[in-house]
């Protein structure tokens, strides 16, 4: 099984958004050293505990420091954007690091103020024209406009030899069966809508038509939030700062900065605390935590039930230690060889 990480370049607390980002970087080279086989950079905006409001560009600073780990974008939220400025700025990413990019590609708001501040044209009302937008970033990619189509003389690709792979990100069982139909990859985020991850990754392989620009596939991602310490109490514990920021950006909206697990332990209520971190009566939860052996145990359970060869894990642990030792007990637990060169 393959195992991943998609990064928000998380404020710890006490810190600020330029040793967010540092230690954004900083993930990338460890995650590579434990095995890893990606790492991905979130887009989020106007939010002041999360620092990666470009992932391309944390893309192209991790691509440098490391060698062999795929990066890419977890994601790029292409209603917000040309879909020939992505493919161009991807395609100068593979150019740089070719083989090694991976093109994300997701849809959500950013807020109302920040949604209308990113758009160029703010007297149309946004419609949503996702899987166009997707169309025209493939044929962007690989030049497969119609030969009557406007855009037909455009050749972002001139010159670059090789393509970043394209993948949708999604929660729901309508964004599956797009990457099915497109012959795309496909991550399900659990962490936002666990009871759809079985029935929307079943659906996927099961409806998959490859197209020329697939990869080997149907290629799935589940996406987990995922916390590991040394015992289950540690890691319920270190758990507490997730379900308290998601309290806080409830009652303070994008002021919300990520908790410590002292603060949180303050603030959440006795049920908060005992919210569910396995599966329970055959219910996923939002976050797993546990010792290596319980979240091996619930990792097994869920791969086995989508069918996914490959997880990937956002883990919102307030301590930078704890956050790194967190992952070292991951890659220990699920027995990913060391890269050794």
């Amino acid at each position: 099984m393959k195992v991943s990480l998609v990064e928000l370049a998380t404020v710890a607390p006490g810190t600020d958004k330029t040793q967010a980002l540092h230690d954004a970087i900083s993930a990338a080279r460890q995650a590579e050293d434990l095995g890893y086989h990606r790492i991905w950079y979130a887009e989020h905006h106007d939010t002041a505990g999360f620092a990666s409001q470009a992932p391309d560009i944390l893309i192209a600073l991790a691509a440098r420091a490391t060698r062999r780990i795929r990066v890419g974008s977890g994601a790029v939220l292409l209603n917000h954007y040309s879909p020939y400025k992505i493919a161009e700025i991807f395609l100068q990413l593979e150019a740089l690091t070719p083989g090694r990019i991976d093109l994300g590609l997701g849809r959500a708001t950013a807020g109302r103020l920040a949604d209308l501040a990113l758009r160029r044209d703010r007297n149309t009302p946004a419609t949503d024209d996702f899987q166009q937008q997707i169309l025209e970033v493939l044929a962007h990619l690989h030049r497969s406009f119609p030969a009557d189509h406007p855009f037909t003389g455009l050749n972002p690709a001139a010159g670059i030899s090789s393509r970043p792979e394209v993948w949708i990100l999604g929660s729901s069982g309508t964004s599956a069966r797009m990457a099915a139909e497109l012959g795309l990859g496909y991550a399900f985020a659990t962490f936002i809508n666990p009871g759809r991850a079985a029935p929307a990754l079943l659906q996927h392989e099961a409806s998959f038509t490859p197209a020329p620009h697939s990869p080997a596939g149907p290629p799935a991602i589940l996406s987990i939030s995922a916390v590991v310490a040394d015992t289950d109490t540690e890691a319920r514990r270190l758990s507490w700062s997730r379900t308290a920021l998601l309290a806080r950006t409830a009652r303070l909206g994008t002021a919300a900065f990520l908790p410590t697990a002292a603060e949180a332990a303050q603030e959440l209520t006795r049920q908060e605390k005992e919210t569910p971190t396995v599966i329970t009566d055959g219910r996923w939860p939002l976050q797993i935590a546990g010792s290596p052996t319980t979240v091996r145990d619930q990792i097994e359970q869920m791969t086995k039930a989508t069918g996914a060869e490959e997880i990937m894990i956002q883990d919102m642990i307030a301590d930078p230690a704890a956050r790194a030792h967190s992952r070292t007990l991951l890659a220990q637990a699920l027995d990913i060889p060391r890269t050794t060169t």
